[in-house]
């Protein structure tokens, strides 16, 4: 599965603010409710559950919060990269400040999951989270997610 299967471009953010995790979780909630028929509160509730069962950062810096949820159909990126890295108590302790938000239909394995390993296999080459990190704009960050 490729990025562009479920990131479109107005899907990426750049420097956005969050105090918190919790704040960022629902600014992030918000943005995809916009873009599918489920209320914001419905998509907090899931990726706030998910969570509490083991934090979603990755580290180096990177977080992949993720939900599945009935109301999703095909996988639904959003890339958000943050103005300060914020603590997302990840393993390695060190503050994220680049969040994917993967929403997933509730269907196991098949396509949630090349979703989810597609968008770690990306973030996790050095060389393309120095680019997101370095990137002027978010039509930047875009061209170097989907490339291959």
């Amino acid at each position: 599965m490729n990025v562009s299967d479920f990131l479109a471009p107005a899907a990426v953010m750049t420097d956005v603010a969050a105090a918190d995790k919790r704040q960022l979780l629902q600014e992030l909630a918000h943005k995809a409710a916009s873009m599918m028929p489920v209320s914001s509160d419905r998509v907090l509730s899931e990726l706030v559950k998910r969570e509490e069962l083991g934090s979603t950062a990755m580290g180096g810096g990177m977080a992949i919060p993720h939900a599945r949820m009935q109301q999703v159909d095909k996988p639904l990126g959003l890339l958000v990269r943050l103005k300060r890295p914020i603590d997302f108590d990840a393993v390695d302790s060190k503050p994220v400040d680049i969040v994917f938000l993967l929403l997933l239909p509730e269907t196991p394995g098949g396509e949630p999951l090349g979703a989810l390993a597609s968008i770690s296999r990306k973030l996790r080459d050095p060389a393309i989270a120095a680019a997101v990190r370095g990137a002027r704009d978010r039509a930047e960050i875009y061209r170097r997610l989907i490339s291959d």
